[in-house]
């Protein structure tokens, strides 16, 4: 370990990966931790290339940051790569393609892991397949640490920990707001759209996958929250839509570890996203039907994946949204929590009372594609490597709502960007 580099970025000439480097480099610099860092990829010349230029656009100097060569479907070259690193900043998707060699990698070499994933199916099966030996090794696998899924799992931490009651629900509305209607083209990289079409095109599998995932299920919490298909919100004054995957789930998988580990009250979460009108809304739900139904098969999968700006009206494309378009995006959420006053003891104790307190609060930050969610990710390693101690059980295969719920990322979230508040409280 003496020799490792402390962080170390795979995958590092993709959107992500790359716009990861500044909040490393800023948040060791402003809380003057002494980590190192490098990054890895396959070609050094494209790297080197690539860091030149960036650092050139962001005033900044990468000339000397260590390169390691790696390549994913060279195992040989990710042992190598991991055995530098105490924990890898895995950037390298999709996911459901490359990610399980470069886990395994990790777990063989002593490493830590956290990525962006939101491919429910590659998640939970890490789940399953290596969460006792990574508890055993004391290894921390963290999987949505972008903007799916730590706003909403932070905000749920946040919205608890402020509630002075007992947390009975929540539903939270995710919707964006352009500060420059004039900007014009792609408003999504075409990586995201992957990673979502392959969660549509593996429904089924989930479903019965997730059934193996916890020994205990929830026990049955009253009264029970209702998922509102389409519906118009009060709180944000928005038509909103039900959003299935990726956050309920990992808000789920968090309520299941933090029941089991610290019998806590599981909190019942639905998801909404916001449309600024019914017709914009409804447009909405057509083209999510027909993305889930075209994922089903073969043929038609392939042309979504290779025809993005045509099936999604050029609002999806492979190089993603210009910097003046992703400045000019502000992420939204907002999280309705309901409960009771009382603090109950017992987690499954049932009141005879509706609940009778609630709290509305608010997350928001400007860039979520590649501000909000590169700086949630720099922060899930850097809290990995300093705040263990205020992680559970030494380590082990997590969602970011039960590896961080006691750390300190929510202040330091606060410092980068990314805003809490409390909108309302009674």
């Amino acid at each position: 370990m003496a020799n490792r580099l402390d962080i170390v970025i795979f995958g590092v000439t993709g959107f992500t990966g790359l716009r990861t480097i500044p909040y490393i480099k800023n948040i060791i610099k402003q809380h003057r931790l002494s980590l190192t860092w490098g990054v890895a990829g396959r070609s050094k010349n494209k790297i080197t290339r690539i860091l030149k230029e960036f650092g050139k656009k962001m005033g900044d100097n990468y000339d000397n940051v260590p390169i390691i060569i790696a390549d994913v479907n060279d195992e040989i070259s990710l042992n190598q790569m991991t055995s530098q690193a105490r924990i890898i900043i895995n950037a390298c998707g999709p996911y459901h393609l490359y990610g399980e060699q470069v886990i395994k990698s990790c777990l063989k070499t002593g490493t830590h892991h956290v990525d962006v994933s939101i491919e429910a199916i590659f998640i939970e099966k890490m789940q399953l397949l290596y969460h006792e030996e990574a508890k055993a090794k004391g290894i921390y696998i963290v999987s949505t640490c972008g903007m799916d899924s730590i706003p909403n799992e932070m905000g749920i931490v946040y919205l608890k920990n402020n509630f002075e009651g007992t947390l009975h629900s929540v539903e939270t509305y995710l919707y964006p707001t352009i500060t420059d209607l004039h900007l014009g083209g792609p408003s999504v990289n075409a990586g995201t759209y992957n990673s979502a079409i392959y969660i549509a095109s593996n429904l089924f599998e989930l479903f019965s996958q997730r059934k193996l995932l916890f020994k205990t299920k929830l026990p049955l919490i009253q009264p029970k929250l209702k998922i509102k298909l389409i519906h118009k919100s009060d709180v944000i004054n928005r038509w909103c839509i039900f959003v299935p995957e990726p956050d309920p789930a990992i808000i789920k998988r968090s309520q299941h570890y933090n029941y089991e580990i610290y019998n806590e009250r599981p909190i019942q979460v639905n998801c909404y996203a916001g449309f600024g009108s019914l017709f914009y809304m409804i447009l909405g739900f057509i083209y999510a039907f027909w993305i889930v139904l075209f994922s089903q098969f073969a043929f038609t999968r392939d042309l979504l994946l290779k025809y993005p700006s045509l099936f999604s009206y050029g609002v999806i494309s492979p190089e993603g949204p210009s910097e003046e378009r992703q400045e000019a995006t502000i992420y939204n959420l907002k999280l309705h929590g309901k409960g009771w006053s009382e603090k109950l003891n017992d987690p499954l104790f049932q009141p005879h009372s509706l609940p009778n307190k609630e709290m509305i609060v608010k997350i928001s930050g400007r860039n979520p594609g590649y501000g909000v969610t590169c700086a949630a990710f720099a922060l899930s390693a850097i809290m990995i490597l300093t705040k263990g101690d205020k992680m559970p059980d030494k380590g082990g295969v997590y969602p970011p709502g039960a590896a961080f719920r006691n750390t300190s990322i929510i202040e330091k979230l606060q410092e980068n960007g990314v805003k809490f508040e409390i909108l309302h409280k009674n």
